[in-house]
């Protein structure tokens, strides 16, 4: 008996989980209760989180292009992700993937992670690159856990994301005003963060 099913063909499962490839779900994990998370992530989705992980993330750009935007001491780096490009990003690289192109589809593969291991979600100033907030979790479901952390850091107050150094306000889910600050920073391409109604 084969435990997680006979072998799928993957164009039939997309097409047939189209309708949670787009906004607001974006994401569906293909199968539950195995050791590997394998997640279909559709565009448009675009994110104003870092992600920490401890453990390796595998990608895979199944369909149009996207980009990881990675930030280290302070400093962004956006990572293209273009159509047939497979990209093995470290652990503990912080990385927010931004896939503003409708129809897009990149195969992410995770490790499920050992009780203990917390996942951490950050956000950032654009004007100077510090560390606003971070959140940590014991991630039990990328498709579940997820929005409810992102909406509990957009429902804080305005002083509460506030930049301790510098005093820009992070505007918590209003991804595009924050991708525009960092552009006017010229902390990124402007290529790589081309807004969804511009592809």
């Amino acid at each position: 008996m084969i435990d997680y099913g006979p072998p799928i063909k993957l164009a039939t499962w997309l097409r047939d989980h189209a309708d949670l490839l787009r906004p607001p779900v974006g994401n569906q994990q293909i199968w539950n209760h195995s050791d590997l998370i394998v997640t279909a992530v559709g565009g448009p989705n675009e994110r104003t989180d870092f992600h920490d992980d401890a453990l390796e993330e595998f990608f895979y750009q199944l369909r149009g292009s996207a980009s990881l935007l990675t930030i280290s001491d302070g400093q962004f780096e956006s990572i293209p992700l273009n159509e047939g490009d497979i990209f093995l990003l470290p652990p503990h690289r912080r990385h927010s993937p931004q896939r503003p192109m409708a129809d897009s589809v990149c195969l992410v593969i995770e490790r499920t992670r050992p009780s203990g291991v917390l996942d951490g979600f950050e956000w950032y100033c654009a004007q100077c690159g510090t560390l606003v907030h971070r959140a940590e979790v014991q991630l039990q479901s990328i498709v579940d856990d997820l929005p409810r952390i992102f909406t509990k850091f957009y429902a804080r107050n305005t002083q509460a994301r506030r930049c301790a150094i510098c005093g820009e306000v992070h505007p918590g889910a209003n991804t595009g005003q924050w991708l525009v600050r960092l552009l006017e920073n010229r902390f990124v391409n402007p290529r790589d963060v081309a807004r969804s109604d511009q592809t």
